[in-house]
């Protein structure tokens, strides 16, 4: 181990030690929120602005259930019930986009559109046909809850189950291919990944 990972290492031991529980828990979850459609969770990995710094601020509170539509056969899309700050660009919004649109208006993409929008995020690792699926393309008045939690139980324990080295978990237990910042599992012990916050 070189001196460099020492130090990140016990930085990150320290920082965790310290932090209260809830301190953790926002860090973690500034990267990644979920999205549930029936009985299917989707984690989403945010972009870093301030509309999902906001987002992620309000989803401390409690879950955010919205009521989204059908438009075209490219996205749903619907009032979120309060308004976010805008970065708006001009975008081609692709398959899994999450955005912001007028500031109050969540679309969540399984085809593309180009437009005035704040990128939100992207849902993670579904193809355009599992997307379509997902999202219930072709419904109106579709339930859609907006969280910090998968709904799924934590790791709390890891005895007697061998990890691959190097490999990554989430904190509900799903394997990560490409890591970001975040509190992971590797190797049985809990890791920080991306410097401090």
């Amino acid at each position: 181990m070189s001196m460099r990972q020492f130090l990140l290492l016990l930085a990150a031991m320290l920082l965790t030690c310290c932090s209260k529980d809830s301190d953790i828990t926002a860090q973690a979850m500034t990267q990644k929120i979920y999205i549930t459609i029936g009985n299917q969770t989707q984690s989403v990995t945010l972009v870093d602005n301030a509309a999902t710094q906001e987002l992620v601020s309000r989803l401390q509170s409690g879950d955010i259930n919205v009521t989204l539509d059908t438009n075209g056969s490219f996205e749903i899309w619907g009032p979120l019930g309060f308004s976010l700050p805008t970065s708006n660009q001009q975008i081609t919004a692709q398959p899994g986009d999450v955005i912001l649109y007028s500031g109050s208006n969540i679309c969540i993409f399984c085809g593309t559109n180009s437009w005035s929008y704040t990128r939100l995020g992207k849902i993670d690792g579904l193809s355009e046909s599992e997307l379509r699926a997902f999202l219930k393309i072709g419904q109106n008045d579709i339930a859609v809850k907006l969280s910090l939690s998968s709904g799924t139980t934590a790791i709390s324990s890891i005895s007697g189950w061998t990890a691959e080295d190097g490999v990554y978990y989430s904190l509900n237990g799903q394997k990560v291919e490409h890591p970001s910042k975040g509190i992971y599992i590797r190797n049985g012990k809990k890791v920080i990944l991306g410097g401090f916050y």
